[in-house]
């Protein structure tokens, strides 16, 4: 079925618009490039400032909103999303590449987070302090300003309502600029909170690349700045920010799965497959290399490389997918460049060498490399996509020295029914998150989330936990004696 491309809009100052310039780019589909999912606007930085413009003139008012009426709006905001998840899916699912699975899970978890963001609205305070005499001390937190969000396209919607929701619950303004991979979801998610009563003067939505997002970053009127992506970016985006402004980064990952001695192989395979292959290999906490003690090594790998294999590729929309196309040419190219380096490096590939696929679209084999030594760019370098490469080690404790052997600290998982070697494992790993005979990917949205080393800031957690709203608000301490 031949389906419409959207024309896309920048929000700014209450009002759908063009980018200043005129200039525009397209959305294609990953399965079908010649696909046109929508044109958008390529904004610069002129797009930048007129809508941080106007949502510093309105800021005051949305900061002075009540929290309950904050909290309505992002339930109602939620109700919207849920009426139209049939739309969501199928428009996910062209503009991203997931498969139907993948996508409705995105568009079912997105509206839980705007609910659960919405309970933080009414229930964030202050505290009070002892203090000599009749003096009262205690604090007040406001909201930190303008927040600019720049979030990443492998979860189009799921990542940026982490970001706006509790922004939004917390009084400030935002300024969003999603990837340029995936605008239309943006534009959805906007239309969503506008459609659930945000005033229009809450929120703008700017559309574009690379200069858009660092024109965010680069306006001092821009009081923090969150980000999801690659850790060069981020540590670009940490330098503009500098120490008077904020900044939450959440940047990439070589997540190691170590599977130990004792492990029911058929159930580590299958964990190992979903955290390296799910989403296509494309997520921050994907599982990126195995390592395996001696003895199970060659037994565990042959069920890996069974399982991959029997993964079936192709575009979302089809029933029997169960891994979509790489997000874009660029994604693409890098894997194969990675595929490249690893055979040229001299690590052994065990799953058919991909050929150049004669189908329009940026579909990649999964591929997994044995004999992976630490000093390969597979094994140090973020991939992001669906290549894992397999480390032997002689026990646990060498097991857990490859797995902390990387600048990087996102996710880290463990297999075994040894529960002393489990915690072990968890205390020592120098990574935000560890999973215990799960993926190293999969998070609960009611946890903290957040990585260790390159992979992170370091300096709010995000998603959940007691530091959560931080990030968007500001601490004054307040000394109150009565006069006489």
């Amino acid at each position: 079925m031949t389906q419409q491309a959207i024309s896309g809009a920048n929000f700014i100052g209450g009002q759908w618009l063009p980018a200043a310039s005129g200039a525009t780019f397209e959305s294609v589909n990953p399965a079908d490039p010649g696909q046109i999912v929508g044109t958008f606007p390529d904004s610069a930085a002129d797009d930048v400032h007129a809508a941080v413009d106007g949502l510093v003139k309105t800021g005051p008012e949305w900061a002075a909103t009540p929290p309950e009426r904050r909290a309505r709006i992002l339930e109602a905001a939620a109700d919207h999303l849920e009426s139209r998840a049939p739309q969501l899916i199928e428009e996910m699912i062209r503009e991203e590449g997931k498969t139907r699975a993948e996508a409705t899970m995105e568009v079912g978890r997105t509206p839980m987070n705007l609910r659960f963001y919405a309970a933080e609205a009414v229930r964030s305070g202050g505290s009070t302090y002892p203090a000599a005499g009749n003096t009262l001390v205690y604090t007040v937190r406001e909201p930190v300003g303008c927040v600019g969000a720049i979030t990443p396209w492998n979860f189009p919607l799921n990542i940026p309502s982490r970001k706006i929701g509790p922004a939004l619950a917390a009084g400030n303004t935002v300024l969003f600029k999603p990837s340029e991979i995936t605008p239309l979801m943006g534009q959805r998610l906007v239309e969503a909170l506008l459609a659930g009563g945000l005033p229009t003067g809450a929120i703008a939505l700017v559309q574009g690349g690379g200069v858009a997002g660092a024109a965010v970053a680069a306006d001092d009127r821009v009081d923090a700045v969150t980000f999801t992506g690659s850790t060069d970016v981020g540590h670009a985006i940490h330098q503009q920010v500098g120490p008077q402004r904020r900044a939450q980064l959440e940047m990439g990952g070589k997540n190691p799965t170590v599977v130990l001695g004792d492990a029911d192989i058929e159930m580590a395979a299958a964990t190992v497959v979903k955290g390296a292959f799910g989403l296509s290999g494309q997520a921050c906490t994907g599982t990126s290399r195995l390592i395996v003690v001696d003895e199970i090594h060659d037994a565990l790998v042959y069920a890996v490389v069974a399982r991959a294999e029997k993964l079936v590729v192709g575009s979302g929309l089809d029933s029997d997918v169960t891994m979509g196309p790489l997000a874009s040419a660029a994604q693409l190219n890098k894997y194969r460049e990675y595929v490249a380096a690893g055979l040229a490096e001299g690590a052994v590939l065990r799953t058919p060498e991909p050929a150049m696929d004669d189908r329009a679209g940026f579909f990649a084999r999964p591929v997994v490399f044995t004999d992976a030594t630490p000093d390969m760019r597979i094994v140090r370098e973020e991939i992001f996509g669906p290549v894992l490469a397999v480390q032997r080690a002689r026990d646990h404790a060498e097991a857990l020295e490859l797995a902390n052997a990387t600048r990087f600290g996102m996710s880290a998982a463990i297999i075994t029914r040894d529960l002393q070697r489990a915690m072990d494992f968890a205390h020592q790993s120098q990574t935000g998150l560890v999973k215990i005979n799960q993926p190293t990917t999969g998070m609960a949205m009611n946890a903290p989330f957040g990585g260790y080393k390159a992979s992170s800031t370091q300096t709010f957690k995000e998603q959940a936990g007691d530091s959560m709203m931080q990030f968007y608000q500001s601490e004054k301490t307040i000394y109150l004696t009565p006069s006489g």
